[in-house]
């Protein structure tokens, strides 16, 4: 090998399906690599006196066969590649030369100048393998193959389908605010998308880095007429996809917390639309959070509740059990309930909560303009009109509150 160390390794995709595949050494390298030697469907041997519990258990699970002991002339006879990973420097020589006589192509952990074949940095994202080889520098490897993926992932690397996107919807949950918390697939649809309809709510920073080809609307700018506000997005969403284009559907947090999805999702499949369904973070979990409050914590609370505070509790509207969430002792969490939570403590407080319960308000969570006010049930309401404590806030009723480091500090 060393009169052609200078020349470039060719690049080549191995379709190892069925095909037998040797592995000497049941160590931490067979641990890294035998997964993917696994996923590719060949037929596995391994060759070792023992093995890592890990690769153990892939035998045990017959993903591959396990030959215990050490290795032997002619282990490589008819397989197609071999992995050379022992600890014995004598043995590797031995089926090193076996490989090279056998034609069979071979991987050296101990010394990649005397293989035939080198392992690149390999990583995935939507049926595209990424592979590097940068020579014998593995480390930038896979600095490189981690670049090329993540761009891929979060759609900042654009590389659009051409022959296999179909036209449909993706109703996509963009997260609590903070465009980092989108989740790695719906960033990627929304740099493959020809449409955005975009929620107020929506991470807006996001809609900055789409292509300018890409059309943007306002879901609260949609013309409405003798429709009802959803009738008409559902309208818009049909009409954008009857057209041939990739539609996404950009909703705050979560598509189904509170969020209509699913009168989206109903509306489409009427329609014949193809729909996909990207879950996104819950404002009602990650903007406590965010402030450092745990909505479940030991000793504390052992239950969370989420409600929508979007009519009062006397309302006839209203589909919430007020009297019995007063009760619980966990944690409630209410969102879209800023102009009604006078009314919310109230109830609360007369079905037998105790005034001093602790709240927090926490608004814009996740974002630059995030805050956080404290109050109690009996001092929410005025603490509220004094502090301009406006949408989108999420409110967090119970101990849980004064737990943690934030708290500590507030109340020091």
């Amino acid at each position: 090998m060393a009169e052609h160390a200078e020349h470039p390794a060719y690049p080549v995709g191995l379709r190892l399906t069925g095909r037998r595949v040797v592995v000497l050494g049941g160590g931490q390298v067979a641990q890294r690599r035998l997964p993917a030697l696994i996923a590719a469907g060949a037929e596995i041997v391994l060759v070792s006196p023992d093995a890592t519990p890990s690769v153990e258990a892939m035998a045990s699970a017959g993903e591959i066969r396990w030959e215990r002991r050490p290795y032997a002339e002619g282990d490589l006879a008819d397989a197609w590649y071999a992995l050379i990973a022992t600890p014995d420097a004598e043995a590797n020589e031995r089926a090193s030369a076996e490989a090279e006589r056998t034609r069979t192509w071979c991987v050296r952990s101990d010394d990649a100048s005397a293989a035939t074949a080198w392992t690149p940095a390999t990583g995935r994202s939507e049926g595209v393998t990424v592979a590097v080889l940068t020579g014998r520098d593995p480390r930038r490897s896979a600095a490189v193959r981690d670049a090329i993926v993540e761009g891929l992932r979060d759609g900042t690397l654009k590389a659009p389908h051409h022959r296999t996107r179909t036209p449909g919807v993706a109703l996509v949950g963009g997260g609590p605010g903070d465009p980092d918390l989108i989740t790695v697939r719906g960033r990627r649809l929304l740099a493959e998308a020809d449409v955005v309809i975009a929620d107020r709510l929506g991470p807006r920073d996001l809609l900055d880095e789409l292509p300018p080809h890409v059309e943007v609307i306002d879901a609260a700018k949609i013309p409405y007429g003798r429709y009802m506000a959803q009738e008409a997005i559902n309208n818009a969403l049909i009409e954008h996809a009857r057209a041939g284009k990739a539609v996404v559907r950009l909703k705050g947090g979560d598509p189904f917390v509170f969020g209509r999805g699913m009168e989206e999702a109903e509306a489409l499949a009427e329609a014949g639309i193809p729909c996909t369904v990207v879950p996104g973070i819950s404002s009602s979990i990650s903007v406590p959070g965010a402030v450092g409050i745990p909505v479940t914590h030991r000793g504390v609370a052992h239950e969370f509740t989420v409600v929508s505070g979007h009519v009062a509790p006397d309302d006839e509207r209203s589909l919430v059990d007020w009297a019995s969430l007063a009760r619980l002792r966990g944690t409630l969490v209410v969102l879209m309930g800023v102009d009604k939570i006078g009314a919310i403590a109230q109830t609360l407080v007369a079905h037998g909560k105790s005034p001093e319960t602790p709240v927090a308000l926490v608004q814009e969570g996740t974002t630059a303009a995030q805050r956080r006010v404290d109050a109690t049930l009996a001092t929410v309401a005025e603490t509220v009109r004094a502090e301009d404590v406006r949408p989108p806030a999420v409110i967090v009723i119970g101990e849980v509150v004064t737990v943690g480091p934030q708290s500590a500090r507030r109340n020091a």
